[in-house]
């Protein structure tokens, strides 16, 4: 696809779906809000970055220490880094300054997760206007003042909701609209809730699904507004005004762990899962105040480990467990596989994928169906556990994490 269509799709879907009114407000364009960016969906609509990098990498605009423990990624909003991390018994939630690195502030924000895969949180905060929305691995959800880190309030959806924290912790990224904030809590009768924006409050409870490692992401079909959630057992669309089960669809479902974010377009969604499982894009139809879930093809070629793919034109990007690869969204066709950096995480940004491995390999790529071509990659040296944290684009920076370290790259063309 020709640079020109790849950022007029970016546009058009940009406005789609601020027009659902369920996307952070108050941003620049340019900015990195949320999970996965701005509209949950790996990718950014920021132009005139480099289109190759010298060897060993792009510049490094600086680099600190003090992220804390953990697997958590970043938002970029109004100027600031959020993130969160571990350190001693708590995790917190902490902001550096967008430009220099500098910490402006933490907050501690509950109890740490420990496990033998790594300690620390795992989601990624959302910033809406002027607050921020957390959630622990240990299920302590709290809103933020996201200029002072100062707590407006704070719940405990474990303790609430009477749900049974998950192998690997809690790892969602809460998705939040206008006056709500909607998380995978995984109580009993209580497995999606949606609490008031405001004050915590309890607006509606649905299921009974353990919790899933997967972040939700909000779809409208037919004038139904529909969090498309997968949880430990099954995808689900759940209405978000009032929590009703619109429609389930278990077979894209493992029994390890499901991680990937759901992709949507049109009427459509993508669910991806690994160990051993596959992926299915489903068609979604509305009948009155209900909706049909119809799937299209399943496909054992797009296995999404813990990152998702990027759906770019016609094609998904993606890492089938440990390759990358190029597939088709409407019929599943694979288009190329590559090795490339190794298994990880891949997001979007001005005609290009960047490419982050568990091991610490990073590199730039285009996002052509025509075949794999890479534009540069340099390693970073990191410590014993896997670099699972995933890579952000904003402003013209490439933000890195591994554990404790911050990167952060110019990446703007001159």
């Amino acid at each position: 696809m020709k640079s020109a269509q790849v950022r007029s799709h970016l546009a058009v879907t940009v406005l789609s779906v601020l027009s659902l009114s369920a996307v952070v407000s108050n941003h620049s364009l340019n900015d990195w809000p949320q999970w996965r960016g701005v509209n949950r969906d790996g990718k950014s609509v920021e132009r005139g970055l480099l289109q190759d990098w010298p060897q060993g990498g792009p510049k490094l605009a600086w680099r600190v220490s003090g992220a804390g423990e953990g697997y958590s990624s970043f938002s970029v909003a109004g100027g600031k880094l959020y993130t969160l991390g571990a350190r001693g018994g708590s995790e917190y939630v902490m902001a550096f300054d967008e430009a220099t690195g500098k910490k402006l502030w933490e907050v501690a924000h509950g109890s740490r997760f420990s496990n033998d895969r790594g300690d620390g949180p795992r989601g990624t905060p959302t910033i809406d206007g002027g607050q921020l929305y957390a959630y622990g691995a240990s299920g302590d959800l709290a809103a933020l003042d996201a200029a002072s880190g100062k707590v407006l309030w704070k719940i405990n959806v474990l303790k609430q909701f009477r749900g049974n924290n998950i192998t690997w912790g809690l790892s969602e990224s809460p998705l939040v609209l206008r006056d709500r904030v909607i998380v995978n809590a995984g109580g009993p009768g209580a497995s999606i809730v949606a609490v008031n924006k405001k004050d915590g409050s309890v607006l509606w409870r649905s299921q009974g699904d353990q919790a899933g490692y997967s972040s939700g992401i909000l779809q409208e079909v037919g004038g139904i507004p529909q969090g498309v959630f997968f949880t430990g057992q099954r995808a689900i669309g759940i209405d978000t005004r009032d929590g009703r089960l619109l429609w389930s669809y278990d077979r894209v479902s493992n029994t390890t762990a499901n991680i990937a974010t759901p992709i949507a377009r049109g009427n459509r969604v993508f669910l991806s899962s690994d160990y051993g499982t596959g992926a299915a894009l489903l068609e979604l139809t509305p009948n009155g105040n209900a909706i049909t879930a119809k799937e299209v093809y399943f496909t054992r070629e797009m296995r999404n480990h813990h990152a998702s793919s990027v759906l770019i034109g016609d094609h998904l990007y993606g890492f089938s467990s440990a390759i990358l690869t190029a597939m088709k969204f409407d019929t599943g066709e694979v288009a190329w596989r590559d090795r490339s950096v190794g298994k990880g995480s891949v997001i979007f940004a001005d005609d290009r994928l960047y490419l982050f491995s568990e091991t610490g390999v990073v590199g730039l790529a285009e996002a052509n169906p025509a075949g794999y071509r890479e534009h540069g990659r340099f390693q970073l040296q990191t410590g014993s556990l896997p670099t699972w944290s995933h890579p952000v684009v904003a402003n013209g920076k490439f933000f890195l994490r591994d554990q404790d370290t911050i990167y952060a790259y110019d990446v703007r063309a001159r």
